[in-house]
């Protein structure tokens, strides 16, 4: 039980000489460690860690070697990971029948499997250690430290790994002077607006009120966006450690996580966390006998968007309908329950722990001038390394997309990036060399968001991913306002026209006029940014706008009422595989047999066929074209 300062001190020395000597081999144990991330587990990591205890068992090697779970890699699209310690050996796209040859070779031979180690696109050789890895090179790891590393659900691996002494800083500290160091660091908010976090603290501050929360924003909801998820599942105790202390800078003595519910892995690793930290004493009554208590307390939601609002996350956690407010008074002033609160999301909150442990110098002197640190994105889409990355603030697109993300896949072209969501825009070739912060992605017509970031190629439509998004945000608009109720259902209803061929020229005005008074009078910011994607794909596609309305024609071949499929007979074998996986019965034998061909080509109706694709994924010489 940590009772004071000197006991944290104590506990952390030895929590520390502990994890050094696990990962240096001093122990005279090696240490097997599996990706414990919903990623990975969703591809049979538990499994694999399952095997690999039998096995460590049956072969009586329990006193030699040791297996843990860790958080996520980042590197999700070459998971399940597998690393070895002392030896640092990463071993990717780990299946259940490999673990025996791992054990074998590795663990009793001291011979690394070569087969499962990583292979560097470009040189084509073998790479044993993670930090020698392309994905990891340019990243630098703040909101993620201890992802990847240590055990989330063991409060000893964090303490071992730097864990609560930004807390233990912070409690010496008066709280103005917690928040001024949040400020002279430029910490601003990782869930989308960038609003200062240091300001929203200092309102909170100088409230005078009998009780004040501080609330964790855990509802993310951007499609492709795991960012958050990731770091609850990886260090819970870092974003505890957060919330604590900002619960300290502005005097709560509660703070409220808001989880989405289809996040059950990060949920019980938080539930873990918090139990461990009231047990050690880092939670609860008189905090390191500082006389500071602070409660934190889980509260689940049922996966509306628009209660990623922070209003609309009060009203939730209230029992009440999760709708957005009118803004003043904005929750610093007049919050959860009418009391002074601040909403900060997850990655906002572990960035905190860092900023009291080195300081707002060091925090700092990462970035550009007006967005320091570092920001986590989720890069996923069409590109080859899908994954989690930390970057400084300041790193261009073309390094993230093509250093750290590895370019495209199939030597397809790059067309654009979506970045924030359906919040945000696309930006194209012509930003490619624009680095990322805060002001410059507006200023580009697009926004960070909380980081979600979608890579799309010569193969996507403009006008169906714009009209995607409005999908979304029409399913996702809580109704509480008419111009984002009705506004983008209007929207949405031009989109299908004109991805079905029957829009004309003025759709183009309407969208454009529609997207301005929606964004002019809606209540919150879901509606507010919701036109985003339409005035960035516009602005930079309008020729494919065109093509839908003039020509009737999808450039990309995605918009299913304005293509076709037809067989290249020339190209055609006539082996007759793309009849048998069609669904449809649209393609039959015609009497042409090519030049150097056997047998007679294929041909499709168009009148019956129902535009799956089946023929196309079946066809091994690709004869099959969309036209």
């Amino acid at each position: 039980m940590i009772k004071s300062k000197d006991d944290l001190n104590n506990i952390v020395h030895d929590c520390t000489t502990a994890f050094d000597d696990k990962l240096a081999g001093k122990n005279g144990m090696r240490a097997i460690v599996l990706c414990g991330g919903t990623g990975c587990l969703s591809s049979n990591s538990a499994d694999i860690r399952e095997k690999f205890e039998k096995l460590v068992e049956e072969k009586g090697l329990s006193d030699k070697v040791t297996v843990n779970q860790v958080g996520c890699f980042g590197f999700c699209s070459q998971g399940p990971f597998v690393k070895i310690y002392p030896e640092d050996t990463l071993y990717r796209l780990v299946k259940i029948d490999d673990v025996e040859e791992i054990i074998e070779k590795d663990i009793i031979g001291g011979q690394v499997v070569d087969r499962l180690l990583y292979v560097d696109p470009s040189t084509k050789e073998k790479v044993a250690k993670q930090d020698d890895i392309n994905f990891y090179k340019k990243q630098r790891r703040v909101a993620l430290h201890g992802c990847g590393v240590i055990n989330p659900e063991n409060i000893d691996e964090a303490l071992g790994f730097g864990g609560f002494q930004g807390l233990e800083k912070a409690l010496e500290m008066e709280p103005q002077q917690v928040v001024d160091e949040v400020l002279e660091a430029g910490l601003r908010g990782r869930g989308g607006g960038g609003f200062p976090s240091g300001r929203k603290w200092q309102f909170a501050l100088n409230q005078d009120n009998d009780e004040k929360y501080v609330v964790c924003n855990g509802d993310e909801g951007d499609p492709g966006a795991f960012m958050d998820r990731s770091i609850l599942e990886g260090n819970p105790f870092a974003v505890i450690e957060g919330m604590i202390i900002a619960g300290y800078a502005i005097g709560a003595s509660n703070g409220y996580f808001y989880v989405r519910a289809e996040y059950p892995v990060a949920v019980n690793r938080l539930k873990i966390a918090i139990k461990q930290m009231e047990e050690k004493g880092l939670l609860g009554d008189n905090i390191m006998g500082s006389g500071f208590n602070f409660r934190a307390h889980i509260r689940l939601g049922a996966g509306a968007f628009v209660c990623g609002e922070e209003t609309a996350l009060l009203n939730s956690i209230e029992g009440k309908r999760g709708m957005p407010r009118p803004r003043p008074p904005f929750p610093a002033v007049s919050g959860l329950w009418g009391k002074p609160t601040i909403v900060n999301n997850v990655e906002t909150l572990a960035c905190v722990p860092f900023i009291l442990r080195e300081g707002a110098a060091e925090f700092a002197s990462v970035g550009t001038e007006k967005s320091k640190g570092t920001k986590v994105f989720a890069l996923g889409g069409k590109i080859n390394n899908v994954g989690l990355v930390e970057i400084p603030m300041g790193t261009t697109l073309r390094e993230l997309i093509y250093d750290i993300g590895g370019g495209i896949p199939n030597g397809k072209e790059f067309k654009a990036i979506q970045t924030g969501g359906p919040s945000g825009g696309c930006l194209t070739k012509e930003f490619l060399d624009e680095p990322i912060d805060f002001d410059n992605l507006v200023a580009k017509g697009s926004m960070m968001g909380s980081g979600g970031a979608i890579v799309m190629d010569e193969d996507n439509c403009m006008v169906d991913v714009a009209k995607f998004y409005m999908e979304f945000i029409c399913d996702e608009s809580c109704g509480k306002c008419s111009p984002c109720r009705i506004g983008t259902k209007r929207m949405l209803e031009i989109l299908t026209r004109i991805t079905e061929g029957n829009g004309t020229m003025e759709d183009l005005d309407e969208l454009e006029e529609l997207s301005k008074t929606v964004k002019a009078n809606s209540l919150c910011a879901l509606g507010q940014t919701s036109a985003n994607p339409i005035n960035s794909t516009i602005s930079h596609f309008r020729d494919e706008y065109i093509a839908h309305i003039k020509d009737k024609k999808c450039p990309a071949g995605v918009c299913k009422k304005l293509m076709q499929y037809a067989i290249d007979k020339e190209k055609c074998i006539g082996c007759g595989m793309c009849a048998r996986g069609c669904p449809a019965d649209a393609i039959s034998k015609t009497d042409y047999i090519a030049p150097g061909k056997k047998l007679p080509a294929m041909e499709i109706d168009p009148n019956k066929c129902v535009k799956c694709g089946a023929c196309m994924a079946a066809c091994k010489v690709k004869a099959i074209i969309k036209k």
